[in-house]
């Protein structure tokens, strides 16, 4: 909407040409998300059903009774931001659909005593990232690149899907599986939209570093990374409120939304692998666990039998770490490890 209210006022008045910038708009409506999310989530939030606590979750009796599924609002004001920022693109306006729809879903999880079973979850996951890659796709051949070689290789947009879809489903899934401490899968994700951002606008968006770095260009990539600041502002925005101790908790309502927002970046990035570079900690802490139980109720095989997952369960069960500890030196690990890891990505071909 504000690129061509530029349109319009530009000519009469020559700062409102600013508008048209995209680093311009990712900062206003960065934020504009986090403010609204800072001051609107509180007048909001006594309208959601309250947490009744997690069975075999450490300390789950300290999130009982706050609010649970503010992620809907989260989602909510990230759409609205972006109905305001982002030029017409009417891949990206299905793409926020599927958004709410995510967040629709989580919020039945939140609110249904017990919650929805695995199996709903799992398929409704897996028609999302169906959905979204499909719509990414948008039936042309797409164009892969891998780490650590210059080769590219082309699939046709079936092809695409079915390469792409699994990685959106684990993106979902793993983000899911890091909530748990106030903050951690918060500000772990908002990280990592933040670093999927910059590869989004400074590499494959831009013409000249993309054919430098040998990476395929995609003139959306750009639209996606003002979507990323967007979305990071509202995140950031509701982690005031998350800092331990806690006010209210996003639930599945916010987690499953932003796993699949980093999943369909990752599909624009156009290199499935990314993921494992931008999300190595989000993937350990939450992933590991799937994988875990997943090999151990279709073939038997009991791994890694002394650890806990998700991981935070186990540093606070079995290491006595306190959950400011937690949300600390994840976020340090986590920085500390994702700028090498993008470093090699990109650099090493």
């Amino acid at each position: 909407m504000l690129t061509y209210l530029s349109e319009f006022i530009a000519p009469f008045w020559g700062p409102a040409r600013l508008l048209a910038s995209y680093p311009v708009l990712a900062a206003l409506g960065a934020l504009l998300s986090a403010t609204l999310s800072l001051l609107m989530l509180p007048r909001v939030w006594h309208v959601l059903t309250k947490d009744k606590g997690r069975a075999h979750a450490v300390n789950a009796e300290e999130s009982v009774g706050k609010p649970v599924g503010v992620g809907i609002f989260i989602v909510l004001i990230t759409v609205s931001v972006l109905l305001i920022c982002l030029p017409f693109d009417p891949k990206l306006y299905f793409c926020l659909g599927a958004l709410l729809i995510a967040s629709g879903v989580g919020y039945l999880d939140d609110s249904k005593p017990g919650g929805l079973s695995e199996l709903t979850l799992g398929l409704t996951d897996l028609a999302i990232a169906l959905f979204v890659c499909v719509v990414l796709m948008n039936g042309a051949n797409t164009e892969i690149w891998l780490p650590f070689t210059s080769a590219h290789f082309t699939l046709p947009w079936w092809g695409g899907v079915l390469l792409y879809t699994p990685v959106v489903w684990l993106c979902i899934n793993a983000v899911n599986c890091n909530d748990g401490v106030d903050g951690v899968s918060g500000t772990l994700s908002s990280f990592t939209i933040c670093v999927l951002g910059f590869l989004l606008y400074f590499v494959v968006g831009d013409v000249n570093n993309a054919k430098y770095l040998l990476i395929p260009y995609n003139p959306d990539a750009v639209s996606w990374a003002l979507a990323a600041a967007v979305f990071c502002g509202a995140i950031l925005g509701y982690l005031w409120h998350n800092a331990p101790p806690s006010a209210a908790l996003m639930g599945d309502a916010g987690s499953r939304p932003i796993g699949l927002f980093v999943g369909m970046c990752v599909v624009v990035t156009g290199n499935p692998a990314t993921v494992f570079f931008v999300g190595a900690l989000l993937l350990f802490n939450g992933a590991t666990g799937l994988a875990k139980v997943a090999l151990m109720r279709l073939f038997g095989w009991r791994i890694l039998g002394s650890i806990r997952f998700p991981f935070h369960d186990h540093v606070r069960k079995n290491l006595h770490w306190s959950n400011a500890q937690v949300l600390l030196r994840f976020l340090l690990i986590h920085v500390a490890s994702i700028w090498l890891l993008v470093i090699l990505l990109i650099k090493v071909r």
